[in-house]
């Protein structure tokens, strides 16, 4: 174990909310060597940057975290440049760590790699089985294309390049903005300014109904660490060679209105909740199979309420960050 504590990390995607939450985990474990870098040192869409980055250090393992994010509405206003960054970031380091004799890499994806009708809860071997949702379909093929090079220099050099998919992430760092922000966050901030204002109502889009199934950023990123050190034994036991990638999620799922409440619950609202059926619903329910993941060990400890918690004081005391 203390080799391994030395062992020299780099984290891509450090300062996102999932890369500074591996991070975080890995301090917390007494890791020492953890190696990190901005985009005023290294510009990871651009290969000979990325190459001599790699050149210059002695780097053992990697955290494939960077990546290029956003809403529905920036993936719908800027295909191009989804599919096109993804695509560099990961080539690009997945194959400047080849190069450079790294032997391990995690490599994190998305669940919007699933067919948009795929079974509930979706299996990992639902991936290329169907159409995918038109919103995220460039971000979805560039993360598909992430999981199948990592399978492919396994296949052909031996490399030992993992990649995991999460469900909903939430938590400290995320995106806050009023407009491009996920649900947890959207609706967080509404609540928190509801509370200020005395408001006595919040509206919240759709039935309510649908289901989701969310995972605080710790949980994933205790996950990550946990998939990157797994033994081979266990790991090659539980997956297969063209199918390797790993679900992680939290296993449940609960509707917006109890979503709603809960968050009502953690900023201390007590008016009234309504739900603007007018507005769309979305994919009735979207819940991950991590079974391929408690069969490794592991399994997520961060109950919602307990996550919401956390992210709640978190967003108070960063709130200067979210003015707009």
């Amino acid at each position: 174990m203390p080799g391994t504590l030395q062992r020299a990390t780099f984290v891509a995607g450090h300062r996102g909310m999932v890369g500074s939450a591996i991070v975080r985990q890995l301090k917390s474990l007494g890791y020492s060597n953890i190696i990190t870098c901005g985009r005023d040192e290294v510009d990871l869409v651009d290969q000979r940057s990325v190459q001599a980055f790699f050149q210059q250090r002695e780097i053992e393992q990697v955290y494939l975290a960077a990546a290029k994010v956003g809403g529905i509405h920036a993936n719908n206003t800027y295909p191009a440049e989804f599919i096109y960054e993804n695509l560099m970031i990961e080539a690009n380091i997945i194959h400047a760590a080849h190069l450079a004799g790294v032997q391990q890499l995690l490599f994190l994806g998305s669940s919007c790699i699933y067919p948009k009708l795929a079974e509930q809860p979706m299996r990992e071997e639902a991936l290329l089985t169907g159409i995918l949702e038109s919103t995220n379909e460039p971000y979805a093929i560039a993360k598909i294309a992430g999981i199948k090079m990592c399978e492919s220099y396994n296949r052909q050099y031996g490399r030992d390049y993992r990649s995991v998919m999460p469900t909903n992430l939430y938590g400290p760092n995320d995106n806050f903005h009023p407009e491009n922000s996920h649900v947890i966050p959207a609706l967080l901030r509404r609540f928190d300014a509801a509370v200020r204002s005395g408001a006595e109502e919040i509206v919240i889009w759709g039935s309510g109904t649908p289901r989701r199934e969310f995972l605080h950023v710790a949980d994933m990123a205790a996950a990550s660490v946990h998939v990157m050190e797994l033994d081979d034994q266990t790991y090659r036991q539980n997956t297969q060679p063209m199918l390797s990638h790993i679900n992680v999620g939290s296993g449940v799922d609960c509707t917006i209105r109890e979503l709603a409440e809960t968050l009502a619950r953690v900023t201390g609202f007590t008016g009234k909740l309504s739900f603007d059926r007018s507005k769309p619903d979305g994919t009735p329910r979207k819940l991950m199979d991590v079974s391929r993941l408690k069969a490794m060990g592991w399994e997520a400890s961060i109950s919602l309420e307990e996550g919401l918690q956390d992210t709640y004081q978190w967003f108070l005391q960063n709130k200067a960050r979210f003015r707009g």
